[in-house]
């Protein structure tokens, strides 16, 4: 579509920022980067720090430069918070100084999920109701955000939808599941084929970093670590990859369903 219009595409994918982890992301080609210029893509160590809220001042950025030259641009991409944050914006929450960044992220490595869960549940039950607790990520966030300014994030969170100047289309592939499945396991298969395994190994002494906490390594590195055998572990991405796959989905439907009403 951006190349039969001539338009640029804004990443919106929170792992392709990110530089070193092309294969688990499914980072777009070379050919394909040289056909359509992308923004905010393969641009960030590691170890740097991105957010939703900063996705949203970036892309924002570049959507209107880009509009206003070509009338329209194109987001791509698979993380539902980025999204809502482009289209809706996001609740302007503290900056987390790197230091309570380290300390919480060193406490959830000693200490594990459990008590991230319950240092949630006692600091902001209210939040602690709501949020998806498997989703660490959101968890230990929320505790470094807490941290950082002494407040619960309930506290913080207006849940106004900011105006956009813009109009916005949501579209999303819709396939039969049998054949959607079908495609995220040989698209797995395809990984593993390309280095995957070896991809994973480079960035294992960094494995408690933010940007690495992401389906595909995950799971190898718990191969590395003897929790699971390299089988189970190729399994377990593309399971985990299917109910990702299925909550993208549900949200689509539901943001579409939105927009039509």
């Amino acid at each position: 579509m951006a190349a039969r219009r001539g338009l640029s595409i804004i990443n919106a994918d929170s792992r392709q920022v990110y530089h070193g982890i092309p294969i688990v992301t499914a980072m777009p080609s070379p050919g394909e980067l040289a056909a359509v210029r992308h923004h905010l893509i393969d641009m960030l160590p590691l170890d740097a720090y991105y957010s939703a809220a900063r996705f949203e001042q970036d892309a924002l950025a570049i959507a209107r430069r880009e509009i206003e030259e070509h009338g329209e641009v194109i987001v791509c991409g698979g993380s539902m918070l980025y999204i809502d944050a482009f289209c809706h914006g996001i609740d302007d929450l503290p900056e987390v100084p790197d230091d309570i960044r380290r300390r919480t992220y060193a406490d959830h490595a000693e200490r594990g999920d459990d008590w991230a869960l319950e240092e949630l549940r006692r600091l902001d039950p209210e939040y602690y109701g709501i949020v998806d607790r498997r989703n660490m990520k959101r968890v230990i966030h929320a505790l470094e955000i807490m941290r950082a300014c002494g407040r619960t994030l309930t506290s913080l969170r207006t849940g106004r939808h900011a105006e956009r100047e813009f109009e916005i289309d949501f579209r999303y592939i819709d396939l039969p599941r049998p054949e959607l499945f079908d495609r995220i396991n040989r698209r797995v298969d395809a990984m593993v084929e390309a280095g995957l395994e070896e991809e994973a190994r480079r960035v294992y002494p960094l494995r408690g970093l933010n940007s690495l906490n992401t389906v595909g390594l995950k799971e190898m590195f718990s191969w590395f670590d003897g929790a699971m055998t390299r089988h189970d572990a190729i399994e377990r991405i593309k399971k985990n990859t299917r109910v990702y796959a299925k909550k993208q989905i549900t949200w689509h439907k539901k943001r579409t369903s939105d927009q039509r009403s």
